[in-house]
């Protein structure tokens, strides 16, 4: 998903774009929460595995779980009395998708107006 630059003043403009954006960073930005979204790249893990490889408890990573799934980061299912928990990839390929047309817009006007 490619964003140019109206969409991008588009996406910044409208306030409900802005909470979810803001809640999407929110969530990244925490160590734990950035070290489960790296075990989870390598596909859907259970809740268990991650608290033996991430060396935390079950409740503290639950907290850290349910703000990555609140902003749409994971999805989780259910098998048994066990969570299994990946990636949600359409929205962390919109995160980049913004990140990425955010900066092409940031390289554009300060090339015309602060650096040139």
């Amino acid at each position: 998903m490619r964003m140019g630059a109206t969409a991008v003043t588009r996406v910044l403009g409208r306030e409900e774009e802005l909470g979810r954006l803001a809640r999407l960073f929110h969530a990244l930005s925490d160590e734990t929460r950035l070290r489960i979204v790296g075990r989870l790249l390598g596909g859907e893990q259970c809740v268990c595995n991650l608290t033996d490889a991430l060396e935390a408890g079950q409740s503290r990573l639950s907290f850290h779980l349910k703000a990555l799934k609140d902003a749409g980061l994971v999805t989780d299912r259910r098998d048994g009395r066990w969570i299994h928990y990946s990636l949600n990839h359409e929205a962390l390929s919109g995160i980049g998708a913004l990140l990425g047309a955010l900066a092409e817009k940031a390289e554009t006007v300060c090339g015309r107006k602060c650096c040139g």
